[in-house]
């Protein structure tokens, strides 16, 4: 078994590789940068420098076809979409074109190339399983993020989609991992609360206690990927299919 996995360099992301490696999973990881963390000696993992929110450099990666050499003669392999962003956050009109561009390049566009990639790049493989890290904002709206509800709502329905095309061997799950303390519910706290309304609640979670250590729901989320369960449910949420 090998699994590819993006945005490894910190957070979640890293967290899921280095759960995967200490199961003896090869990892190949895909982020703007190299993570120390997962080149210690003996560490069975290969990183990739490439800019996910630049599509055509993401085609200029699949087209050297690095992922086909990584899944070669692998029966089991895995792809873990989980590089994504938040920004930016604020209503239309304050938002800017550019980083809505990047926005829905890095979320949407760089998750669906790579699984149709995956797909082409382990025809033999008789067991293939895809995780679209999705969130809860692609299942409810919040005020200030439209761009970042509607593109994990692309993943949600990316993967019904998948689906429904009956592709053999293919499991695939777009998963809700929950609220992780991660750099990115730094990024939401310091959040102007006039762009983002529902700063306060972020703040309580973390005052609270409940943001969950991105080790713990890596942890749940490589024992779902890895189970028998997995794919039963084209979107579903970590917190109801592995419990903690």
């Amino acid at each position: 078994m090998k699994a590819i996995v993006t945005g490894t360099s910190r957070g979640l992301g890293a967290a899921i590789a280095t759960t995967l490696l200490e199961r003896g999973i090869p990892v190949l990881g895909l982020a703007r940068q190299h993570n120390p963390a997962l080149t210690q000696p003996g560490a069975a993992c290969t990183q990739t420098a490439l800019d996910l929110s630049n599509p055509d450099a993401l085609a200029r990666w699949l087209a050297d076809g690095e992922m086909a050499r990584f899944l070669a003669d692998e029966d089991a392999v895995l792809l873990i979409n989980n590089a994504g962003t938040v920004a930016p956050v604020g209503p239309l009109g304050t938002q800017g074109s550019a980083a809505v561009a990047q926005a829905v390049s890095l979320n949407v566009a760089a998750p669906l190339m790579l699984a149709d990639a995956f797909v082409t790049a382990a025809p033999a493989a008789n067991d293939r399983r895809i995780l679209h890290v999705s969130s809860g904002a692609a299942r409810n709206a919040y005020a200030g993020w439209n761009v970042y509800c509607a593109t994990k709502a692309a993943l949600d329905h990316h993967a019904r989609a998948v689906v429904e095309d009956g592709v053999p061997n293919l499991r695939i799950c777009s998963l809700a991992p929950g609220v992780i303390d991660t750099d990115m519910q730094v990024q939401v706290r310091t959040s102007d609360e006039a762009r983002f309304p529902a700063r306060e609640r972020f703040e309580a979670l973390k005052r609270d206690g409940a943001l969950v250590p991105p080790a713990v729901c890596a942890a749940r989320l490589v024992g779902y990927l890895l189970s028998e369960a997995f794919g039963d449910s084209a979107v579903a949420d970590l917190r109801e299919v592995a419990p903690a």
